[in-house]
């Protein structure tokens, strides 16, 4: 569906097909945006292999510490690639800063072995040991949508089959507003439900961090 398709069945659910509109098309869009997102993380709808500027990190030798895309949320796979020599990529485990410090104390200044780990925080990636040499961090990760909807013709990157149930969620937003002639909460409640059985409910930030690795690096060689 389109932008101008979501807008328009918006407004048949809504009952506001008349002129003028209780909630502007703006309004709307922004909510149907906001739609999309919500889907994505609930959902973990966008896994990116493929798109440079997400799934690539230039590593520079002696630095620790690198930012994520803005739209990355979490990290399914990872691994590290020397420039010097590619077939020597391996995996990167990711972990959290307790489990470093229980298996690995004084690692924030030293690291003995071969194994190589990372530490994931809302924005950025911590290397663990500090990388020798130059190379790229390959990535698969879950993420927002690249760019938010904004012309009639734009669609959600989301697939097909889900574009319908995003309008449950502007509904639910035009419902809530305390403010407006439209305020329902009955029907805001029934609208967030549905949109909720469809998509899951939103993981907080601890269940988010609870997703990401937590393991041991097994000792093996990739040749990719």
């Amino acid at each position: 569906m389109t932008l101008a398709e979501l807008i328009a069945s918006f407004r048949v659910d809504a009952m506001d097909r008349a002129e003028p509109y209780l909630w502007d098309e703006d309004t709307v869009t922004r909510w149907l945006n906001e739609a999309q997102e919500e889907a994505a993380v609930r959902g973990r709808l966008l896994l990116d292999d493929s798109t440079p500027a997400v799934t690539t990190i230039a590593v520079q030798a002696g630095k620790a510490s690198y930012a994520l895309h803005p739209k990355v949320y979490e990290i399914a796979h990872l691994r590290w690639q020397p420039s010097a020599a590619p077939h020597r990529a391996r995996p990167v485990v990711l972990v959290t800063r307790e489990w470093m410090d229980r298996k690995h104390p004084g690692w924030r200044h030293r690291l003995d072995g071969d194994a190589m780990y990372a530490i994931q925080t809302e924005r950025d990636l911590r290397l663990v040991p500090v990388p020798r040499e130059d190379g790229v961090l390959v990535l698969e990760a879950y993420r927002l949508p690249l760019k938010p909807m904004g012309c009639d013709g734009d669609k959600p990157e989301i697939h097909a089959a889900s574009h319908a149930y995003l309008v449950y969620w502007a509904l639910y937003r035009a419902f809530s507003q305390p403010d407006a002639d439209g305020f329902d909460p009955q029907r805001a409640a029934m609208a967030e439900a549905a949109f909720t059985k469809y998509f899951g409910a939103r993981p907080d930030s601890d269940l988010r961090r609870s997703t990401r690795q937590d393991l041991p690096q097994v000792n093996e060689t990739y040749i990719f």
